[in-house]
């Protein structure tokens, strides 16, 4: 889907100025353990599936939302696994500046076959993770994260 009309929206006023958004990551596994990964089209990298939330739209709806429209896989949000502000911001080959708060989900596949289901990635599929593509640091650790039994990972408060 890309950008949604409502960033476009916002854009049309704000420019390219930075825009600090939500973002939600989905870390799908299957049966086997294997999780689901996209080649994104922008970048060229393996990541996590993710995207930003429609106005209103609950964050574990989105994660289930996105992994579909972008892989044609059906999953389920089982449990939020981090929170945590991203410490830069991302700057698009347009121009446009984001810098997002990420709310990462744990998921179960329910359904579906993987493939590329939108013009957002290049391929999808399921890996082991012992065996996974290079992933950025913060992908790798949203994986482990969702691995781990446990309560939701957040950056804790520094004490002065």
């Amino acid at each position: 889907m890309g950008t949604p009309d409502f960033i476009r929206q916002i854009r049309a006023t704000a420019g390219r100025q930075l825009l600090f958004l939500p973002g939600v990551s989905a870390v799908v596994f299957d049966d086997a353990g294997q999780v689901l990964l996209g080649r994104r089209a922008d970048t060229g990298k393996w990541s996590v599936i993710g995207g930003i939330p429609e106005p209103g739209e609950e964050p574990a709806t989105t994660a289930e939302r996105e992994v579909y429209e972008e892989t044609a896989v059906r999953c389920v949000a089982e449990r939020v696994v981090l929170v945590q502000a991203l410490p830069e911001p991302v700057v698009y080959p347009n121009g446009d500046e984001c810098q997002f708060m990420d709310i990462t989900f744990r998921c179960r596949a329910v359904g579906g076959v993987a493939g590329v289901n939108d013009d957002e990635s290049l391929e999808v599929g399921w890996f082991p993770v012992d065996a996974l593509p290079e992933l950025t640091t913060f992908s790798i650790f949203r994986i482990k994260q969702a691995r781990a039994e446990g309560p939701a990972w957040f950056q804790p408060t520094i004490q002065q």
